[in-house]
């Protein structure tokens, strides 16, 4: 039984957090927004039995999951992403929900005010809080992260255990949003961290990845995404 991804079609997103773990691992997966142009994710948002919140979200069977970090230590297991302790999959949550606390204050740099108006509505309020994000935010999450690959008990290149999981996915997706997004203050910041540096280039080079990375599937980042470059909001 496959399963079914269900996001925005043009963008990667959140989604993208989801889809980089199905690609990596193989997964028999069917992009289904991008087959029908969102039709059956608004209808499951409504009838599911366990509705979610908002996209993206995956089904299996009858099962359905939103939210990423919910979604990802749900198939973690099944797609052989993440460790065996329970304790080490709580640390690898744990770096999941902080991963997600930097996407979503990347995010709020376009839209610090109002998430329905435009980002034109509200430029004086993006260019202040970008510049917090620039100048300090950014450099606290990587650095922190680099700090997690240095201490990994196991002495190991990635972030939990001795091998590949979903936090290595996500932060590969964070570190290419936000060059993309802020490439002026993003490189300054990765000059100090080697291990992020050398984890993104590490899962870049993954053959499934760097096949799905290299394929249509994988979306352009553009100015409707949660990474969005507007350059006078990189300084």
């Amino acid at each position: 039984m496959a399963y079914e991804l269900y996001y925005w079609p043009t963008i990667q997103g959140r989604g993208e957090f989801v889809r980089l773990a199905l690609e990596a691992a193989g997964a028999d997966y069917v992009d289904v927004s991008r087959q029908d142009d969102g039709k059956a994710m608004m209808r499951l948002m409504k009838d599911a039995a366990t509705p979610p919140f908002a996209p993206p979200f995956v089904r299996l069977g009858d099962r359905t999951v939103g939210q990423v970090a919910a979604i990802l230590a749900w198939l973690g297991p099944q797609l052989g992403l993440s460790p065996n302790g329970d304790s080490d999959r709580a640390w690898l949550n744990q770096i999941q929900l902080t991963l997600a606390d930097l996407v979503a204050e990347a995010h709020d740099t376009h839209h610090p005010v109002d998430l329905m108006a435009y980002y034109d509505d509200q430029k004086p309020e993006a260019a202040r809080r970008a510049e917090g994000f620039r100048k300090d935010r950014i450099a606290k999450f990587l650095g922190w992260a680099e700090q997690v690959l240095d201490r990994n008990p196991q002495g190991s290149d990635w972030m939990v255990g001795d091998r590949l999981t979903y936090a290595d996915l996500s932060l590969f997706q964070v570190v290419e949003g936000l060059t993309y997004a802020f490439p002026k203050a993003s490189t300054r910041v990765l000059k100090t961290t080697p291990h992020v540096v050398a984890v993104r280039d590490r899962v870049a080079a993954l053959p499934r990845l760097a096949a799905y990375l290299a394929s249509p599937r994988r979306i352009p980042f553009n100015e409707d995404g949660i990474f969005r470059r507007y350059p006078e909001l990189d300084g």
